[in-house]
């Protein structure tokens, strides 16, 4: 089966980090997709938010990195967690794990994207860099 995600959105406020029992970091924060589409001759957008969670090395750079305001591409996989509620109902909740981040786009205050890439040896991706035309050249 396959489960992959690839997402482009704003983060909506700024990271939380927390720490599992096992003392692995835990980074979660919310991104808006917004999805431009026509209907008749008028054009409507509808925003979607979604919750993202990222752990290890990943959750490192990214606490440290990301902040509200920020445009970044999400690559990862979809999970869904499930739990009883205080009333014993069932509860569901789907959000995106990531694998690799990349920030394309800084609040303006900020300034210019600085290149940063994690070392080769690192299990997760993050790069800190705008898109350039070469991402749009197809290998083949």
């Amino acid at each position: 089966m396959l489960n992959k995600v690839l997402i482009i959105g704003n983060l909506v406020r700024d990271p939380v980090i927390n720490f599992l029992p096992s003392g692995t970091q835990v980074v979660e924060f919310s991104i808006a997709y917004n999805r431009r589409f026509k209907v008749n001759d008028e054009w409507r957008e509808e925003t979607h938010f979604f919750d993202v969670r990222a752990y290890g090395r990943l959750a490192e750079t990214l606490g440290t990195k990301l902040f509200k305001g920020y445009t970044v591409v999400i690559e990862g996989s979809l999970r869904q967690d499930r739990w009883i509620d205080k009333e014993g109902r069932p509860q569901s909740k789907v959000r995106i794990v990531a694998t690799a981040v990349r920030i394309i786009r800084k609040p303006r205050a900020e300034g210019p994207i600085e290149e940063e890439v994690l070392p080769e040896d690192t299990e997760v991706g993050f790069e800190e860099r705008p898109f350039s035309s070469e991402d749009d050249e197809l290998p083949f």
